[in-house]
This record gives structure tokens, sequence and C-alpha cells, in this order.
């Protein structure tokens, strides 16, 4: 089962969570407001001191397809998550993108609202390279961050419709992921707000003995057959 983190502040704390064993560690380059954000140069540090320990992955929720290469270009992660407002990149820009990123994975944000989602799903499986099933909140930009479960009876219809890797996010935690695996059955799992430690001073930190446990228990899991 693979584990994806978000999201890593610094190289430092990126490196902290691939040793506790996070195969995926989120990085979110902006300056938008959105939960720890971080600028691109430290996002590109934090890329390389990855190297060879963890695949990186970098959001954006830009619907400007020039913004997101110049981004890609410049961060250089493994991984490329889109995760602006449900549409703001359509399936035919997602195509353009790999084309324009050819040593870049693409990975899609979907925004499990109903069982729309499903169609949702399998449109962007074939442009995509993976799926993130998410939840989708007014309150932050872009799918995702909400700290809330959706309904995982639909994620698990996504899982078995499409012929891509699928991770599933949206309010995972240590107490809730075993059973989260168990109805989805999904390639991954990822885990930002439930893994955090507030500071004093606003902000946060990620916990690593949460994502530690976390890992843990993600990989106890049993899928059933």
């Amino acid at each position: 089962m693979i584990v994806q983190i978000y999201t890593a502040q610094s190289a430092r704390e990126a490196l902290a969570l691939a040793e506790v064993g996070v195969d995926h560690v989120g990085l979110t380059p902006a300056k938008l407001g959105l939960p720890g954000e971080i600028d691109e140069d430290t996002a590109a540090e934090a890329v390389r001191a990855l190297r060879g320990k963890a695949v990186s992955v970098a959001l954006s929720v830009s619907g400007d397809l020039d913004e997101i290469v110049r981004m890609t270009t410049r961060v250089q992660p493994d991984i490329l998550h889109l995760c602006g407002e449900p549409g703001a990149v359509p399936p035919s820009a997602v195509a353009s993108l790999r084309r324009r990123l050819p040593d870049c994975k693409i990975m899609q944000a979907i925004a499990v609202t109903g069982p729309e989602a499903v169609d949702t799903a399998r449109a962007y499986a074939d442009v995509s390279d993976l799926l993130i099933l998410d939840s989708h909140t007014d309150e932050v930009a872009g799918v995702g961050a909400a700290g809330v479960v959706h309904d995982w009876d639909i994620s698990a219809r996504i899982v078995a419709s499409v012929g891509i890797p699928v991770i599933l996010a949206g309010g995972l935690s240590p107490e809730n992921v075993a059973a989260a695996i168990a109805t989805v059955r999904p390639w991954g799992v990822d885990s930002l707000t439930l893994t955090n430690r507030a500071l004093p001073g606003g902000g946060f930190e990620k916990d690593l003995a949460r994502v530690a446990e976390f890992v843990t228990n993600a990989g106890a899991t049993r899928v059933p057959a």
C-alpha cells in the first residue's frame, strides 16, 4: 500500500517523512494561501533531497497550462498533482500537459461529491497516470485539504472501474485508514490535515508520530480478495 503524505514545508521535513516510511512526499509550491504552501525554490530543494529516497509530488490548483508547465519545469517533481477546481483542467488539457511534460507523471484529483464522480474519473483515467480521490470544500481553493471524508462506496466504484493506480484521500487518519482501505481497495492512501501538529504561533508541521502510525496501519491492512 503506497502512502502519500502532504505537505512537507522544507527539505528537512521531506526527508523526515521519507525516513518514517512515506512513499510519496507532497509539496505545495504556491502563493495562494494554501495550507502548508512554500516557495518554488524550497520545493525544488525538497525534490532534490528526496531523490532515491521517496517520490516527490507537487500540486497545482491552477487552470493555466503555461503556468502549470512553468512551475513543474522549475520544481521538477516526479509527479504533478492537478487539483484545481473541478473542470479547471479538462481531460483534453491533461493530455496536452502529458505531451508538454513527458518526464513527469500526472495525477488528477477527482472531487468525490456524488455518483457523477465515477464518470468524471473514467474520463480522466484515459489521460492521467494516476488518480487521487478527494473531498471538496468551498473553504480551500481546489480539490482536497478539506480534512473530511467523502462517500467511500463511490470511491470503491471508481477504483473498480478504472485501469490506473488510484490514491484515496480526504479526511484519512491513523484511526480510519484501515477501514478506508478495506472499503475502497485503493493503490495508495493520502493524508494531510489529520497528520499535522498545530504550532503555537499559527501554521502547522507534520506530526511524525502520527505519520508513522498512519504508515503502519496502512501497511498492516489486508485488502479483501
